[in-house]
């Protein structure tokens, strides 16, 4: 091979070669979803308070006969199976489509509902004992957030992932009212034990 046909071709490996590293290097920054049991553990209260809310229990409104006059009102079929349908799926889940996330009822039956992840982020990193853990209880709320935490959840880290004009149930004269919803659906909020400021 000719000098000049050997540096184009090394060239080339060297670019495709660092763009798979990059693609590599950003899909392992992506966190993973552990689920809310791996919440229950340090979260007790608010688990069991959650397990009340309308979002631990939104899995259940894609069923057929759910809500059946509000679906009719959207515009939806009240008597369809929608627990399968791509478009309403990942705002009834925890992590749909991506890492750890919800795949099927079937598959993944602890990811049903809106669980605490879909709010405070994927869990793979900050529940590790360096960070948010049993065994590391004066973690600091920074460096948590540094790994995944979404602290604090605003109206925008609801409106950005559902509650927006793709939901059938959007009504622009009627925009999300994050701290009505907040006291009315989320789990009850408790003091935390241990500073973490």
């Amino acid at each position: 091979m000719k000098p000049k046909h050997f540096s184009i071709v090394m060239g080339a490996i060297f670019i495709l070669t660092g763009t798979l590293f990059s693609q590599d290097e950003k899909a392992s920054a992506e966190y993973s979803y552990i689920g809310t049991n791996g919440c229950k553990k340090c979260h007790l209260k608010q688990y069991r308070s959650w397990e009340e809310t309308k979002m631990a229990q939104a899995f259940d409104l894609l069923k057929p006969g759910e809500r059946a006059e509000a679906k009719k009102s959207a515009g939806l079929d009240p008597e369809k199976d929608y627990t399968k349908d791509s478009e309403c799926v990942p705002c009834h889940t925890t992590g749909y489509g991506k890492p750890g996330g919800f795949v099927s009822l079937e598959k993944t039956p602890e990811l049903v509902g809106v669980g605490c992840e879909m709010c405070h982020g994927a869990g793979s990193e900050y529940t590790k004992e360096q960070y948010m853990h049993l065994k590391n209880k004066e973690y600091k709320l920074e460096e948590v957030v540094k790994v995944g935490l979404v602290s604090p959840v605003t109206g925008e880290t609801c409106t950005s992932l559902c509650h927006n004009e793709k939901s059938p149930f959007f009504k622009k004269d009627q925009p999300f009212d994050f701290s009505q919803r907040k006291d009315e659906g989320t789990h009850e909020h408790f003091s935390l034990k241990y500073k973490h400021e």
